[in-house]
């Protein structure tokens, strides 16, 4: 059986199953079959996530370093790199994004081997699209919440690592403005008045007599905002900035 067979004839999810997925998740499918890697991909975009395709390990590997990730689809036979020893590397790396290894019907041994390098899951193929949603949703929700990643519509800020992307594109911001970034995210759709920054940023080390915090959300807008733009960062005169939430 092909694994187009496994697919709804229209190759989209259904209603039911748009409706109990995990919204906004952003997912990687690393598979040798292109055909079958752009299948997932377009099956989990039209699910309301958002997924990229390798066809290769080498490829794979370094595109799972991304910490904007919350789930990979791997299998284990890749040019290059197989599988097993992708899911490896990035465990010794620290990296503990939820991995469902792809495998062959029968092929137990490699089950093991993924299972013990790391891997949350499996799946034999062929596969049916539902069930690897499904799993993945399942993965998804036994990790805990430990990076703190926000988000905010294409705005993401990963405090652990320091960095942030607006659309893809990573934001070259200095220490003070991804700080100021952070605040304005963690206090999304609610002022955030000078003296808040002021306390959280700058740790007294200014005051508000100074144009210090103005100059610097100026720049924080003028990056995350002016250059793709967009308005997401307000000013309230006399009371603050907001960082929008439904633009």
């Amino acid at each position: 059986m092909s694994h187009e067979q496994t697919m709804k004839p229209s190759g989209r999810p259904d209603p039911a199953e748009r409706a109990v997925s995990l919204s906004g998740m952003h997912y990687l499918v690393v598979d040798d079959e292109t055909r079958l890697t752009d299948l997932v991909v377009r099956y989990l975009t039209e699910s309301g996530h958002t997924a990229e395709g390798r066809y290769d390990g080498p490829s794979g590997l370094a595109a799972a370093r991304d910490p904007r990730l919350d789930g990979i689809v791997l299998d284990v036979m890749l040019p290059g790199t197989d599988g097993v020893e992708v899911c490896r590397t990035l465990r010794g790396e620290g990296i503990d994004v939820p991995v469902i290894l792809l495998t062959a019907r029968g092929a137990i041994s490699e089950r093991v081997a993924g299972l013990d390098a790391g891997a949350d899951d499996y799946m034999v193929k062929p596969f049916a699209m539902e069930e690897l949603l499904a799993r993945l949703r399942a993965i998804s929700r036994r990790r805990p919440e430990c990076s703190g990643r926000l988000q905010i519509g294409d705005l993401v800020l990963d405090p652990e690592q320091q960095r942030a992307w607006r659309s893809d594109t990573e934001l070259d911001l200095s220490r003070r403005e991804f700080a100021v970034l952070r605040v304005l995210m963690e206090n999304a759709g609610r002022v955030v008045s000078r003296l808040q920054l002021l306390d959280e940023v700058w740790d007294g080390e200014t005051d508000l007599r100074s144009n210090a915090i103005d100059v610097h959300v100026s720049k924080v807008r003028s990056k995350v905002d002016r250059a793709f733009g967009r308005t997401t960062i307000t000013t309230l005169r006399g009371r603050g900035y907001r960082l929008e939430t439904a633009r």
